[in-house]
């Protein structure tokens, strides 16, 4: 049985470089932060170029850096699970903040509501829904059955559907609806890209 093809380093590179937008709407919808983001999409192409003998010529490049990033963020999360973040804005927001007005649905609640759910049902619903991904490249890329992914996203939507119906916003999405370039606009427009 013969050893499977690498990419010679300039392909590689080229290849790598075309996923760079779509690592970073992922990485946006994932963190909800721009800057974990970009951190994220860093440390994912450093271990990328780390690992490019072991990327298989062929294969989807996209599907193979969202494996890293998504690996990358779950890992982060494990470590800082028993740390708190101050965020200056955020604190600055809250105590300057105007009274709150009733306004209708819109994109940052859409927003606030994806922060809201946990982290395998906000990737999932953002594979499937907002990436146009299968149930079945979602469910290869989070490494999981294609029934949980399917489970995930049926859950996703409805827990969804329940937070913007209701309002049910916690803490979990403070710092989300006032954000002029959301996670989920930059995931659409990297949608937008890719479609014929």
């Amino acid at each position: 049985m013969s050893k499977p093809q690498a990419l010679p380093p300039a392909q590689f590179k080229q290849q790598l470089t075309e996923a760079i937008p779509h690592l970073r709407a992922f990485g946006r919808s994932l963190a909800g932060d721009r800057d974990v983001a970009d951190d994220l999409v860093q440390d994912t192409l450093l271990k990328a170029w780390a690992a490019r003998d072991r990327f298989i010529a062929g294969t989807s490049m996209r599907a193979w850096t969202f494996v890293i990033l998504r690996n990358t963020f779950f890992s982060s999360m494990r470590r800082k699970k028993f740390s708190g973040n101050y965020d200056e804005l955020v604190a600055e927001r809250i105590l300057s903040a105007p009274a709150p007005q009733q306004e209708p649905l819109h994109l940052a609640d859409l927003q606030r509501g994806l922060m809201e759910l946990s982290d395998d049902q906000r990737e999932a619903i953002i594979l499937v829904g907002a990436g146009g991904y299968s149930y079945e490249e979602a469910a290869e890329i989070a490494n999981c059955a294609v029934g949980t992914m399917k489970s995930r996203v049926s859950r996703a939507r409805k827990t969804l559907e329940v937070i913007l119906e209701e309002g049910r916003f916690t803490s979990a999405s403070d710092g989300h609806a006032s954000l002029t370039a959301t996670a989920l606009e930059n995931i659409i427009g990297a949608v937008e890209k890719i479609a014929p």
